[in-house]
């Protein structure tokens, strides 16, 4: 059998790590189970519940841009999820024209629990490991980042 092309191998590496990153998610969702409040939710709208989640105060517009997606877009998933109880919309500190996203406190404190869950499910997980590979996960982390980021752009 001939070697791969560059091509070939590419594909396969990506495939490799679509199933095992996939089968990491869904086996830390299972230990650290879901969010009430959030649990519902669709893809998009908790896509920018993590954005709220990370930047709290940030503005529609800086959302969008994190997102990539068009302000209206968000503009559309912040009244679904005002209405939904999971968000809210404040008046901006320093420009009062901006409104700034901030999630309901009782969501705040569901997502820092399962948070804080998910991180010891994976703790747990990684105690479980061979110290040689706990070190190759760590050096898989930054080239992991820098993926996301090219995929995103």
């Amino acid at each position: 059998m001939p070697p791969a092309t560059a091509s070939e191998a590419n594909v396969a590496l990506a495939e490799g790590l679509n199933d095992a990153m996939s089968a990491v998610r869904r086996a830390v969702r299972r230990e650290a189970g879901a969010v009430a409040e959030v649990a519902s939710l669709a893809g998009a709208q908790m896509q920018l519940v993590r954005v709220v989640r990370r930047w709290p105060g940030i503005s529609v517009a800086d959302a969008a841009t994190e997102l990539g997606v068009a302000p209206n877009t968000v503009s559309t998933l912040v009244r679904q999820l005002v209405e939904a109880g999971v968000l809210e919309r404040r008046v901006g500190q320093s420009d009062r024209r901006v409104a700034e996203l901030v999630l309901r406190p009782a969501v705040a404190q569901g997502l820092g629990d399962w948070a804080g869950r998910r991180s010891g499910a994976m703790a747990a997980a990684l105690e479980a490991l061979t110290e040689e590979d706990r070190r190759a996960l760590e050096a898989a982390v930054d080239p992991l980042a820098r993926l996301a980021r090219a995929i995103n752009s």
